[in-house]
């Protein structure tokens, strides 16, 4: 019902004052007061219908209810552990091998030629003669002082160019660090230089593969399985491999043993005891290792390509039991179909023996011949029928009709 529209526009003549009220301290609100305003009968009416409706529209309005949470999803979103945002992989500073053979080279022709012309190494016949005035005119060996500083600036640069040379080959990389501080990764195969006052690590950055051992966990429901898993990997990160764990291949073997125990408590190993995904089924669970093993061990620098289970079998103090009665059950549900099987072919016996004879068996007789098809089908073969003659005679249906009729007949 609609409000009247002289009831907006009501004056408050009539109405009975209200008392003042002294002023509330400070800090509060001042509460709102409702005046009496005389109205007609059907104003309340009004009142209570509009404050149903905003009553039922209050109810009705959808609320936020909490969902229900699946242990997968709490799985997907673990947080992994969190690292040092600045220890990452750069590359070093190497330079090509030619560069330190050709310093080498220029060091040693630089230190003969300082001998020679102090005279210091023999003359030999056909040779010209680089010595010096002063080791000419004395006829021996003349050596002073920038000779000697020549000779050492040389043979110091050769020693240097020699022991910066590093052979790295393809799938190896060297981490280098100087008292405990990463400066720089080589990832270049073949003949480098470094800085020969760095320290090197080697770090094998190929595809590895690991079996590991078989590992026992537990499923959803309690029982006690045996996993065996095939992991491939590399190093993605050497920086982190070497620096932020302390060895990365324990570092993997536990977080596999760790991502196993998680994520094999999601689902029972097998779906017999009742309808529902089960870790045997499809491909979630080596898709669901992998993406948790490779989520745990990316701040250790490693990169998992797949994990795929090789074996999943249940205890060995469960499986005799287990195995028990994943064959009654298969027993059980072979003898059903055998049952249905036997029951539909003894029926369409019986009706194509009447179609054949032309003639409707009784309820007798067809329930003797139903029950003496059954026990041949279902029966073990060898063995007799432990009901012979059990079948009673035929009795067709249009001739117990005829002999009833005459019967009658000769009554009357």
């Amino acid at each position: 019902m609609d409000v009247p529209p002289d009831t907006a526009r009501r004056t408050l003549a009539g109405a009975t004052p209200l008392p003042k009220r002294e002023a509330p301290p400070s800090g509060e609100s001042e509460p709102t007061e409702l005046l009496a305003v005389p109205a007609p009968a059907a104003a309340p009416k009004v009142a209570v219908s509009t404050v149903a409706a905003s009553t039922v529209a209050a109810s009705t309005t959808p609320r936020s209810r909490p969902q229900a949470v699946d242990s997968r999803t709490e799985t997907a979103s673990r947080r992994p552990p969190k690292v040092d945002p600045e220890l990452r992989e750069r590359p070093a500073l190497a330079l090509p091998g030619w560069v330190a053979l050709l310093a080498m080279v220029l060091a040693a022709v630089s230190v003969v030629a300082v001998l020679a012309r102090a005279g210091v190494l023999p003359q030999w016949g056909g040779l010209p003669d680089l010595r010096g005035a002063a080791a000419k005119e004395l006829g021996r060996a003349a050596v002073t002082d920038w000779m000697l500083g020549a000779v050492t600036a040389a043979a110091l640069a050769g020693l240097v160019a020699l022991t910066g040379l590093l052979a790295n080959r393809a799938g190896e990389t060297r981490v280098l660090s100087s008292w405990g501080r990463y400066r720089g990764t080589v990832r270049r195969a073949g003949l480098l230089w470094v800085n020969p006052l760095l320290r090197r690590r080697r770090v094998d950055v190929r595809l590895r593969h690991w079996r590991s051992e078989p590992v026992q966990v537990t499923d959803r429901v309690g029982m006690p399985i045996v996993v065996r898993l095939l992991v491939v990997w590399r190093i993605k990160d050497t920086a982190r491999a070497e620096f932020a764990v302390a060895d990365h291949e324990a570092y993997l073997r536990e977080q596999i043993h760790a991502v196993l125990t998680r994520t094999a408590s999601t689902l029972p190993c097998d779906s017999n005891a009742g309808p529902g995904p089960a870790l045997r089924d499809g491909q979630w669970f080596a898709d669901e290792l992998s993406r948790g093993l490779a989520a745990e061990v990316a701040p250790a620098g490693l990169e998992v390509f797949s994990v795929q289970p090789l074996a999943l079998e249940y205890a060995p103090e469960v499986a005799d039991s287990v195995r028990r009665r994943r064959l009654a059950d298969l027993d059980a549900g072979l003898r059903t179909v055998l049952v249905d099987d036997a029951v539909e072919a003894a029926a369409l016996a019986v009706r194509r023996l009447e179609r054949a004879t032309a003639h409707e068996l009784d309820e007798a007789a067809r329930s003797a011949l139903m029950e003496q098809l059954l026990v041949a089908f279902v029966a073990p073969a060898g063995v007799a029928n432990p009901l012979p003659g059990t079948v009673p005679a035929p009795v067709v249906r249009g001739a117990a009709r005829n002999g009833a009729a005459s019967k009658e007949g000769n009554r009357a």
